[in-house]
């Protein structure tokens, strides 16, 4: 049985569809990352899945019940951390994880959840006197003291530092590698390229993508290319002879020439012998594998391209 099953999912707000027909499944164990612009539909989607709305069409099934039925024994086996929380600032963070986890019936120990998100020197502060991020951190907490079989993570590493980013990222890893299904939102696409296993993309409440990060930057980005053109080159003239050398359509910004390019064995080639024969240094010049991000923009530039339509 699959951990999550949606299948032609329909939400619509009056005339507004913000979700529109979308079908998608994650198997137990699985790190999903879906993705999307701002007003997407990856909130509503989610939120379907939490169960706390309902879906205008489709079937939106988590551990074989469909979400919007579901009773305090399928609440018992999945974890949400949300955008935002209105959490009483007047708690210790340990007090707050045992108050919880007393809602659960196999809950982890709250010292256990503390070390997990990295409070442990914070067990006895206020919620009120801690940063933001560390409030974010406990909000985690409080999504995995009941072991969940599913785990909504929602924006779930929004304010932190890079640190505190990299040790969530972990503790996503040891969870999905403990089992947990994972469904993820975020607008950190490189946080989605190192955790994903699989990733689906939204654009104007439609899955537009899906698959591996992997396969979605190989199959739209490739490797890119990179540089300033020389200050000899006329402005006018760069995209013509940098698309030519290059073998691509050429994106220019300023002075700056980035291209994806298909073969940047021979592509390169091209570029650095006509510079080396010319006597000019290419400035900035870099070879990059492209990442999910620019796989994303892609994707979502093209379907808008398209017109939106499947």
């Amino acid at each position: 049985m699959s951990a999550v099953e949606v299948t032609g999912l329909v939400k619509h707000y009056g005339d507004v569809r913000a979700v529109d027909g979308i079908s998608f499944v994650i198997e137990p164990g699985e790190v999903y990352a879906l993705l999307g612009e701002n007003g997407a539909g990856k909130s509503t989607t989610v939120e379907i899945l939490e169960g706390y709305r309902t879906a205008t069409a489709g079937q939106a099934r988590v551990l074989g019940r469909d979400a919007a039925a579901g009773d305090r024994a399928w609440r018992d086996r999945i974890g949400i951390v949300l955008q935002t929380s209105g959490i009483e600032q007047e708690f210790s963070v340990r007090e707050l994880i045992e108050l919880y986890g007393s809602a659960y019936s196999d809950p982890r120990p709250a010292d256990e959840v503390i070390d997990m998100v990295g409070l442990t020197e914070k067990a006895d502060d206020r919620l009120g006197s801690l940063s933001g991020g560390q409030q974010r951190r406990v909000d985690l907490g409080l999504g995995i003291v009941g072991r969940p079989e599913v785990l909504f993570l929602d924006e779930p590493t929004t304010g932190f530092d890079p640190s505190a980013r990299r040790r969530s990222w972990d503790l996503v890893e040891q969870l999905g590698e403990g089992g947990t299904t994972v469904l993820l939102t975020t607008h950190y696409l490189d946080e989605a390229e190192h955790l994903a296993d699989r990733v689906g993309v939204l654009n104007k409440g439609r899955l537009v993508a899906e698959g591996t990060p992997g396969t979605l930057i190989e199959q739209v980005s490739g490797t890119i290319v990179s540089f300033n053109v020389p200050a000899d080159i006329d402005l006018a003239d760069a995209s013509t002879t940098f698309g030519q050398l290059l073998g691509t359509e050429i994106d220019l910004v300023g002075r700056l020439v980035e291209a994806r390019v298909s073969a940047p064995t021979a592509a390169v080639h091209r570029l650095t012998s006509w510079s080396l024969e010319r006597g000019i240094e290419l400035d900035s010049f870099t070879v990059r594998r492209a990442s999910l991000e620019d796989a994303f923009l892609r994707l979502v530039d093209d379907d808008a391209t398209d017109g939106g339509e499947p």
